[in-house]
Formats: C-alpha cells, sequence, structure tokens
C-alpha cells in the first residue's frame, strides 16, 4: 500500500487513501471482521478439497459471499450487511475497465534516451523508443515494477498516453535489417513572400510622415567624391 504505483494510481483515479495506524485493528473493524469470518467459516469449509484451485475458491467465495454473509444480520445493527448498504447513501460511480486500471497504477517517471540506439533503461531492462520519438532528449515514462513486459510512454505535460514499450531483444535486432527512419514531420514549403516592404510596416512608415515629425537621426551628407 505504500508503493509509488499504488500512490500515484490513487491519485490518478482521484481516490483519497487513508491508512490505519500500525497496530490499531479497531480503525478498520468491519475488514477485521470480514476476514475473521473469512478464516472462521469459509476456508474450514474447504479443508477437505483435495484439488482447490484459484477459479474454485473464487466461485465458493463469490457464492459464500453472496448468500451467507451479506443475508447474516448483525447482532448490533439488527439488520445485515446488505440490507445497512441499500440503506445508504449512493456514492458509488462507473468502474475503469481493466485496462484502464493496469495504466492507473504505474509509477511515473524519467529517463534520458540513448541517441546511439534509441533506447532506455528502467530497473535494469533496455526498451525501444519508437522512432517518431528519437529527438527526444528526455522521455516521461510510466512502470509498474512487477511487470516490465512492457511500459508506457506518455506526454509529460498532459499525462496522455503516446506509445507503449517494450524490452529491446538484442537476438532479433541482431538477424534483421534496419529499416529507414520515417520523416517524422512533413518538410516545411518554401514561404512565398510579397517582393517589397510588408503592407503594415507601409502603413506606419506613411502614418508617420504624416506627423511631420523630423527624423530620428541625423542624415550625413554624400560624401564628395
Amino acid at each position: 500500500m505504500k508503493a509509488a504505483e499504488t500512490h500515484e494510481g490513487l491519485e490518478r483515479l482521484s481516490i483519497v487513501q487513508y491508512l490505519t495506524l500500525p497496530n490499531s485493528p479497531h480503525q478498520n473493524g468491519k475488514q477485521e471482521h470480514f476476514w475473521t469470518l473469512v478464516e472462521g467459516r469459509l476456508l474450514p469449509m474447504l479443508e477437505g478439497e483435495p484439488n482447490l484451485t484459484l477459479e474454485l475458491l473464487n466461485t465458493a467465495t463469490q457464492a459464500w459471499v453472496e448468500q451467507e454473509y451479506h443475508r447474516t444480520v448483525h447482532s448490533e445493527l439488527k439488520k445485515t450487511p446488505l440490507e445497512r448498504y441499500l440503506e445508504g447513501p449512493d456514492v458509488s460511480r462507473p468502474s475503469p475497465d481493466s485496462e484502464a486500471l493496469r495504466r492507473a497504477f504505474r509509477m511515473e517517471l524519467s529517463r534520458q534516451q540513448r541517441r546511439s540506439d534509441g533506447t532506455v533503461t528502467v530497473e535494469g531492462v533496455r526498451f525501444e523508443v519508437p522512432s517518431a520519438y528519437r529527438a527526444l532528449e528526455r522521455v516521461r515514462l510510466r512502470v509498474a515494477r512487477w511487470d516490465l513486459s512492457k511500459i508506457e510512454l506518455v506526454d509529460p505535460r498532459s499525462g496522455a498516453h503516446l506509445a507503449m514499450l517494450f524490452p529491446l531483444d538484442k537476438e532479433r535486432n541482431a538477424d534483421r535489417a534496419r529499416r529507414a527512419l520515417a520523416e517524422s514531420t512533413a518538410p516545411l514549403a518554401p514561404s512565398k513572400k510579397p517582393p517589397g516592404v510588408a503592407p503594415l510596416l507601409r502603413q506606419l512608415m506613411a502614418e508617420y510622415a504624416a506627423t511631420g515629425l523630423p527624423p530620428a537621426y541625423l542624415p550625413k551628407a554624400p560624401k564628395e567624391d
């Protein structure tokens, strides 16, 4: 919960993180009570299963939560957790999709691009930067340190997604020919300016001459041959 990926991900999703104090289970009573029931009710019912898989555990947990936990009357509230939830105000909001969540929980950092081969190094792994961004001296990246199969290149000003970077494959790079670099921008067309003084400057010169003011310099007399 203290990782940079977690802090920055919650911030991007506009979630305020409040951590409980160490050795203070009373600050998180509902969660502590829930895990007590998981250890005391759910897990004992699965002890006799010889081949407990993750799929079976997920199915059993979902069924237990919906059919027993949410429908058991609380001794102090005198109502079930489901009834208490439905009575309260709805402060929920739509959840982002799985890909958006994965991209949110990443640590943002800056790296200098190697001009020789267009790569950057993160956690000891070198990643290739697309040739369209080869002119950038420093690039802004978002990284999940537990998954370095790909990292994200983002705009440093807006945070918008630009591209996915993948680890450098030295073996494949040695066996293939380099393709010609594509032009990152279209060549600028030569400007066609009309000859003579620009219209605005010509107008300013005419207005200044109409004031009758003397010139701001003393013209020199032409030298006689």
